[in-house]
């Protein structure tokens, strides 16, 4: 909220609870909050123009995936500068892929299903492993792998029952609603990564990486690459780590892939989140874009590493106003840090046995991390002190981390190291949660 209030008068529409940690610092960036209660008002883009009249905004952005479709299709109700029609394809994993196969871009190959019987029936045109994914879900929300057609029919029920229990407080589905989103999945092959042929330290990083930018007036201007820790199985991000450790020759690959993986969507002006896949031999297969910044604490990390306020230029072209982007995508940054995502896991990935009690400031973080790192608490998107963790949900992706952490370092290889050994031994760190606590949903 500072770095939009530092460009303009900032009216908020709320679809959820704002954060009450903070507060202070948000609520004296802004002129005005109206929260608005989803499941009577699902129209959003209506709410969002009548909205926008009364305080007569000169822009209209989000940060929230689930809503993109909505803010586009509302600024161009209203005239304003917005995503444009490629909205829907940076948010329909179907149209994306078609989209993208259309421009010689590397996909992994897919089919596009809508029931039970269609995945059956497509099952056997893939090659396995393969994945089923909802086509409007975020964060690898009910992502389920497929190893055997036969394993179709679960894969499918499972997913189905997560999108069904998952409710629009949970803002994944906030837009689940949309004509366009119900009843269509994706069936998708499940590449091969290879994190040894592009890191020379390879068991320690992820075979993907994510490219941050914004689109301005259709010119995409790539702003940095994060690198990632492997996945929680099956697909669940642990930390993203900004500078990414890779040569610059990589990373200029890795950039010129984004470059047409964005164009082939057609935004207009939005912020870019693309994550690709890495694969042997300097293979690579683009997995998805998304028209808005990363999540976690990727805006903060971009600042510290290269003293870039993502939000601030988007305010500023979304507003009409100059903006000076950097000549040349960086590489090289002045600090690193990682955003960690805390799951009830270990740091091969298998899940605890016992529930533990999240509590921060309990654990001696001297004694985890590196002589010259920091780590910090994100308050507002992390259980409270004395709340003990949720058991770790393959299928729930995004929504079951207990807690996030910024850790800030000298190198991308010092926090790394600072995100593996809290992941090895955070567990020990602390205590055991009482019987009949449970985590539960935050």
């Amino acid at each position: 909220m500072p770095r939009i209030a530092a460009h303009a008068r900032v009216h908020v529409l709320a679809f959820s609870e704002l954060p009450r940690t903070g507060a202070a610092l948000w609520q004296s960036s802004i002129a005005s909050v109206r929260h608005v209660t989803v499941e009577y008002e699902t129209d959003l883009v209506d709410v969002i123009v009548r909205r926008a009249k009364a305080v007569r905004a000169g822009a209209v952005m989000t940060v929230s995936e689930c809503a993109v479709v909505a803010v586009a299709r509302a600024c161009t109700q209203l005239g304003l500068t917005g995503a444009g029609d490629g909205a829907v394809l940076a948010r329909d994993k179907r149209a994306m892929r078609t989209a993208w196969q259309a421009a010689g871009v590397p996909v992994p190959r897919f089919v596009p299903v809508r029931s039970e019987v269609d995945a059956f029936a497509a099952a056997p045109r893939l090659s396995p492993p393969l994945v089923l994914k909802p086509a409007w879900s975020t964060g690898s929300v009910a992502h389920q792998i497929i190893h055997h057609p036969d394993e179709t029919a679960a894969a499918c029920a499972t997913a189905t029952d997560l999108l069904e229990r998952c409710t629009p407080a949970d803002l994944v589905f906030l837009d689940r609603d949309s004509p366009a989103a119900s009843g269509g999945f994706i069936l998708e092959e499940i590449v091969p990564g290879a994190a040894v042929d592009w890191y020379a330290d390879a068991h320690a990083w992820g075979d993907y990486v994510t490219v941050e930018g914004i689109v301005a007036d259709g010119t995409y201007h790539p702003l940095c690459i994060t690198g990632k820790l492997p996945v929680v199985p099956p697909f669940t991000d642990r930390a993203g780590i900004i500078p990414a450790a890779l040569p610059e020759e990589a990373q200029r690959r890795i950039e010129s892939l984004s470059k047409a993986a964005v164009d082939a969507l057609n935004l207009s002006t939005c912020a870019t989140h693309t994550k690709i896949k890495l694969g042997p031999g300097g293979a690579m297969w683009v997995i998805g874009t998304a028209a808005r910044v990363g999540g976690a604490m990727t805006t903060r990390q971009m600042e510290l590493a290269f003293g870039i306020d993502v939000i601030g230029m988007l305010t500023r072209e979304l507003l009409g106003l100059p903006v000076a982007y950097p000549s040349q995508m960086p590489v090289r940054g002045r600090e690193a840090s990682a955003s960690l995502l805390v799951h009830a896991v270990h740091g091969d990935g298998t899940p605890w046995v016992e529930q533990r009690v999240w509590d921060f400031g309990a654990v001696a973080w001297p004694d985890l991390l590196t002589n010259d790192s920091r780590i910090a608490v994100v308050r507002e998107s992390s259980l409270p002190d004395g709340r003990p963790l949720p058991a770790y949900d393959p299928a729930g992706g995004s929504l079951s981390p207990a807690a996030l952490c910024l850790i800030t370092g000298r190198t991308p290889a010092t926090v790394n190291r600072d995100c593996h050994r809290i992941s090895e031994l955070l567990y020990q760190c602390l205590a055991v949660a009482a019987d009949g606590e449970s985590g539960g949903r935050r």
